[in-house]
């Protein structure tokens, strides 16, 4: 069977998108989805999305890690899939669509994808890291030369010693200015450095908030890929009305048999 595919990159966060309103994909086949993701034999993505038909809502976002297992909610991939219905003519204005975590609202313009993630209401601060979940549990931790870093081995050893077999995504953070900030992300699944991660960026902007490191509610975050803006509103209990503002790029499509 041939399936056709579009690539597709938010921030150098890059996805494999494939239109499953019609129900073709194999679903439980991991290994396929593990293969097409992967960088030397295939097609090479961060992650997998289906886009699928939903009774309520425009659309439904399904999401595969680069590993082959479905995941939690993928922020990029959001505002890519997002980019892709619209370009379907899915829908017009204003989109409405499920994810992993429940329903999500989002925009279009210019090619520049507004998307309002979920409520957040716990968010930890330790000694010295915050933990919070976006969509996806995100470890926040503050470094003073992130471009020497080596997020790599210790986003590995923090993952894995300090959230277990489940595991959390880790980011390191360098504050740049009054609202701005540099982060470089680990992610669970790919198992590896991405040059960018929504739910992490996110997750940086409220944590960096949490600990007194910005009053602002829009935060500008640099990542490896490219920059991004988080806004959001404080309310007593945690942050509602958080938008991941940053652009969704269609790189080419093809055919995978």
């Amino acid at each position: 069977m041939t399936i056709e595919f579009f690539k597709y990159q938010g921030t150098g966060n890059d996805f494999i998108i494939i239109d499953n309103r019609l129900d073709i994909f194999p679903k439980n086949n991991t290994k396929q989805v593990s293969q097409m993701c992967d960088r030397k034999f295939g097609i090479g993505a961060d992650g997998l999305i289906l886009l699928e038909q939903h009774k309520q809502a425009d659309f439904r976002m399904v999401y595969y890690n680069s590993d082959g297992n479905l995941s939690s909610m993928c922020g990029n991939g959001g505002r890519c899939i997002t980019h892709f219905a619209k370009s379907l003519g899915v829908f017009e204005n204003s989109a409405v669509f499920e994810a992993a975590d429940g329903m999500h609202k989002a925009t279009i313009e210019n090619k520049i994808v507004s998307l309002l993630m979920n409520d957040v209401g716990d968010v930890s601060v330790n000694n010295n890291y915050v933990f919070l979940d976006t969509g996806s549990p995100h470890h926040v931790s503050l470094v003073d030369d992130l471009s020497e870093f080596d997020v790599f081995q210790e986003g590995r050893r923090i993952r894995n010693q300090l959230y277990g077999e489940e595991g959390s995504n880790v980011n390191f953070v360098q504050k740049k200015g009054d609202s701005t900030f540099a982060v470089r992300t680990y992610e669970r699944g790919v198992e590896d450095e991405t040059l960018s991660c929504g739910t992490g960026v996110t997750a940086v902007a409220l944590a960096m908030h949490a600990i007194g490191e910005t009053s602002a509610n829009e935060v500008n975050l640099r990542t490896p890929g490219g920059d991004l803006k988080v806004r959001f509103r404080k309310k007593e209990n945690g942050y509602t009305d958080i938008y991941l503002i940053g652009p969704a790029v269609q790189v080419y499509k093809g055919e995978w048999e």
